[in-house]
């Protein structure tokens, strides 16, 4: 703790205090429920909304597994590895630049939508996941990216965050001034 003062880091704050993270985090969360549950109740399993046509739709999937739908029917071990996750980054929070606005935000969208797709976990055994953006095909068909929800757009803009903020706090090394 004593040589993050001396390198001007401020000292950690209890998890509690750090007011823009949980604000963050509320807000990821709040917009992804919400909108689960306007999918939920708007869009049927079986059915589809076409927002902009050949390339984004509004679906009702319900996903038991992971990313890109790895690990099917793993629901609750994946709630159990997520809430072990949620726990791990609150802890060692400080070691992810949690002190600048930017690390704030990441860890913000982080925690929210860690917690966003936990309840879903938890409350259905499955995600609702419901933005899907596609193409059509030439011969008939489409090919698409998976569908995902607000939740997966916080993690990953919260994974991005924190990657750019660690590739710009690298030091350069000898070798690379010397070039």
């Amino acid at each position: 703790m004593e040589e993050k003062a001396a390198q001007g880091a401020p000292e950690p704050v209890p998890f509690i205090q750090e007011k823009r993270v949980l604000i963050i985090a509320a807000i990821v969360l709040l917009a992804d429920q919400l909108t689960k549950q306007m999918v939920v109740h708007t869009v049927d399993t079986k059915s589809q909304i076409v927002i902009i046509e050949g390339f984004l739709k509004l679906v009702n999937w319900h996903n038991t597994g992971a990313a890109w739908s790895q690990f099917q029917g793993k629901s609750l071990h994946l709630a159990i590895i997520s809430f072990i996750a949620l726990g791990a980054l609150i802890h060692y929070r400080h070691h992810f630049e949690i002190h600048t606005k930017t690390g704030k935000v990441a860890m913000g969208m982080l925690i929210g939508g860690i917690i966003g797709n936990l309840i879903d976990r938890v409350a259905y055994q499955h995600v609702v996941d419901f933005i899907r953006f596609y193409l059509h095909q030439r011969g008939g068909g489409e090919i698409g990216y998976p569908a995902f929800n607000i939740a997966d757009m916080g993690i990953c803009v919260g994974v991005g965050l924190m990657f750019v903020q660690a590739w710009q706090a690298q030091p350069i090394n000898e070798q690379q001034k010397e070039e």
